[in-house]
Formats: structure tokens, sequence, C-alpha cells
């Protein structure tokens, strides 16, 4: 199992670091839907709300895979 300089396993840390990105941008993208509505922009609006959405289904899914991992080698800090 590679681990990274965190000590924890790769793939563990990768889903972490694509989950708290996704979750980031989603609260960004909530500041971009109220611009693209405060310009009257209701398609733009509608686009940032998609992008928003699959976002958050992504952060999801990637805690689905965390809960799956908890445990495994796969899972925390790397054992020696």
């Amino acid at each position: 199992m590679a681990t990274g300089e965190t000590g924890f396993a790769d793939v563990f840390y990768d889903l972490v670091s694509v989950q708290y990105h996704s979750l980031k941008a989603g609260h960004d993208y909530g500041q971009y839907v109220r611009d693209a509505e405060n310009a009257g922009l209701d398609d733009v609006a509608s686009f940032f709300r998609e992008v928003m959405d699959q976002d958050s289904a992504r952060a999801k899914r990637c805690h689905e895979f965390l809960g799956k991992l908890q445990g495994t080698d796969h899972g925390g800090p790397a054992t020696q």
C-alpha cells in the first residue's frame, strides 16, 4: 500500500482531498448562483446549481468510499 507524506494511504488522502474540494466549491457556487440571479441570468444560475449538485454528489460518493475504507489497510494512517 502506497502512502504519501501524511502517513495515510494515498487513496484515502485522495478521497479526502476530492471531498474537501467538492464541498468547498459547492460553498463558493452558492455565491455564483446569487450573482447570476442578481444579474437576471436565470439560465446561468441554473447552470451553477447543476454544477453545485454535481459537486454535492461527488462529495457524497467520497464519503461513502471513505466509510468503506475505514478499518481496512486503505483507511486511516498506514501501519508499518
